[in-house]
């Protein structure tokens, strides 16, 4: 039915807004329209603990609900986490239809809460914009069905490739608007992750400014543990978290990280996935890798890679000895090239943003 995409869209676009405060929620917006198929009410999830879309949705309808429709972008739950049973509420305010774009595939809902819909006598159909749906909430659900995190992939470069002349100098390759969309990014980030040679060579704060709406962990790949003792993550480790993971050998020159405050994670297994499946451990759903090149060829080697965020100004740096984004391997084939899809580009003061999934 047309107006059915209309008003699921309409959830969809409604639940785009917990973006960055809903984690490790998933975004989900909700509609109900009254017998006569008029908007009576509309919500979405605000905030991780605060009241569920629908029971928002609900509240703004009161009794208009009472044989109405649900829109919903997402199964409503139907077990007690934070908040009550959304079935329970869907239920009392006397719903006779509910229309959910995708399923919600956490453990204690996995089709229950449509089970239980249809027993109390509510008619439901799913899957209607489920694509959509599915992209909206793409990270919940990776998160849910590999225990990774969705990883983003970001870097700043000349028009000829590069991130630094040959000289290490890279500030500033982009442009203030791009660095500001950078701040944005890391706002809604469970974790920003970075190399050793970063921190020694960039002495970088990774945090947001002005805050977003989530403070992530700066994440410090070294499994050597050489890293500068007086730098800019040891001196605010106290202030915003940080993390920095090791081999047992590495542990012996970073005392006075820990001191600062610093949490300390050795493990043997240095690999791309092992650290994804610490970092998924911790609740965590969107985490950002902004470099170097080192660690950026390594994620995109390990084939641990979701969305790519390129900067691209319009300088020439030159130099066969300049470095380029992405280090380590790379592929042997260009059949073998990850493609991007679902790409945006914009501008960005003086620069191109480019945005993109890769699968």
């Amino acid at each position: 039915m047309p107006d059915d995409h209309f008003w699921i869209r309409r959830a969809l676009t409604l639940a785009e807004q917990g973006l960055g405060f809903v984690e490790p929620n998933p975004m989900v917006g909700a509609v109900v329209l009254d017998a006569t198929g008029q908007l009576v009410g509309e919500g979405f999830h605000a905030r991780f603990g605060e009241p569920h879309a629908e029971v928002v949705a609900l509240a703004v309808a009161g009794e208009k609900a009472r044989e109405g429709t649900l829109f919903v972008s997402l199964e409503p739950c139907c077990h007690h986490g934070k908040t009550p049973p959304c079935t329970d509420a869907v239920i009392a305010a006397g719903i006779r239809r509910a229309v959910v774009a995708i399923n919600d595939p956490f453990p204690k809902v996995a089709g229950g809460g449509v089970k239980a819909l249809r027993e109390a006598g509510i008619e439901v159909a799913v899957g209607l914009c489920e694509a959509e749906a599915r992209s909206l909430n793409a990270p919940f659900l990776k998160r849910l069905a590999t225990g990774k995190p969705w990883v983003h992939l970001k870097w700043a470069m000349s028009l000829d490739g590069k991130i630094a002349t040959r000289t290490g100098d890279s500030k500033w390759i982009s442009s203030e608007e791009s660095r500001q969309l950078v701040h944005e990014l890391r706002g809604r980030m469970d974790a920003i992750i970075v190399g050793g040679g970063t921190v020694r060579a960039d002495d970088p704060l990774l945090t947001a400014r002005p805050p977003g709406p989530r403070v992530a962990t700066r994440v410090v790949l070294s499994e050597s543990g050489n890293l500068p003792e007086d730098c800019q993550l040891a001196r605010t480790a106290r202030e915003v978290p940080v993390l920095v993971v090791t081999t047992p050998n590495g542990t012996t020159r970073l005392h006075n990280w820990k001191a600062a405050g610093t949490e300390i994670h050795v493990s043997p297994d240095t690999s791309i996935l092992a650290l994804l499946t610490e970092l998924g451990s911790r609740g965590m759903t969107n985490v950002l890798v902004e470099g170097g090149a080192g660690v950026l060829g390594a994620f995109l080697d390990s084939g641990e890679g979701d969305e790519v965020h390129v900067f691209i100004a319009p300088k020439l740096i030159g130099g066969a000895e300049a470095l380029s984004p992405v280090g380590r391997i790379g592929i042997a084939e260009l059949s073998d090239r990850p493609d991007l899809v679902s790409l945006i580009a914009s501008s960005s003061g003086r620069d191109v943003y480019l945005r993109g999934r890769m699968h």
